[in-house]
């Protein structure tokens, strides 16, 4: 599905969705539904890219037709270093995962975090845990105004620094490790930003749980999820309100 008349033109804008499985997502065939009920000239392409050629891919949208990028979760850190440009977030977070090509440069910017922090306030979340200390995590922490945060991690060293790092005082940080007892159940959502390959030790679950992962990437927090009985949301089931957002950024 292209635009309104399903036709590329020269003033057609084109945006790339790079991912190692972005033919498989949602992705693309929803904000391309969305271009064409609004009838905007403008078409998302889904780029199944592998990460040996993802470097290649990247540096030659200077080049190319295409306007820009959404990255898939798998890939937002590794593009980070091909940007010629970027936000403060990107920066300090080590994540992008979107790019907009002006003249011969690439600039990059965060916007799926944006998303989650509104999805938060619309699911009138206000104590959130959150697992791991990534660029997830630190995206979501320059954001997390107006949210009450607790920080879980294996290394209560790499918490220290964590929050150093992005600048938390007097963060509530806590460990968690196979063969401890956690109970989260005192939380209105838990978020998974970790490497952690089991969460056996969790032992009560909030009604929410949510990591950025997609249905090709292994979620120990729903593997958990379902065996607790808790609610689990992945990067796949916000899509929708992510290319919400993607159509706005592409179309303004």
């Amino acid at each position: 599905m292209m635009n309104n008349d399903n036709q590329i033109s020269k003033q057609t804008t084109l945006f790339g969705y790079i991912g190692e499985h972005a033919g498989v997502s949602r992705f693309s065939a929803v904000l391309n539904k969305k271009f064409k009920e609004n009838a905007k000239d403008a078409m998302m392409i889904p780029m199944n890219i592998r990460a040996d050629d993802l470097y290649f891919t990247v540096s030659n949208m200077k080049e190319s037709h295409v306007n820009g990028a959404v990255i898939s979760s798998e890939y937002v850190t590794d593009v980070v270093e091909l940007l010629d440009n970027a936000n403060e977030m990107v920066k300090r977070s080590g994540m992008c995962d979107i790019i907009y090509k002006e003249d011969k440069s690439l600039r990059g910017d965060i916007f799926s975090v944006r998303v989650l922090t509104e999805y938060l306030k619309d699911m009138r979340a206000a104590k959130i845990a959150i697992i791991g200390t990534n660029h997830y995590a630190k995206a979501f922490s320059f954001l997390a105004c107006g949210f009450e945060v607790a920080y879980f991690n294996d290394s209560l060293e790499n918490l220290m620094t964590f929050t150093q790092e992005v600048e938390i005082n007097n963060a509530d940080i806590n460990r968690i490790a196979e063969g401890m007892e956690i109970d989260f159940s005192t939380f209105d959502v838990v978020m998974d930003f970790s490497n952690m390959r089991s969460f056996e030790m969790i032992s009560r679950l909030p009604t929410l749980c949510l990591d950025m992962k997609n249905t090709k990437q292994i979620s120990p927090l729903k593997q958990r999820s379902i065996e607790l009985g808790a609610n689990y949301v992945s990067y796949d089931d916000l899509i929708d309100t992510l290319t919400q957002k993607v159509f706005t950024l592409i179309t303004k």
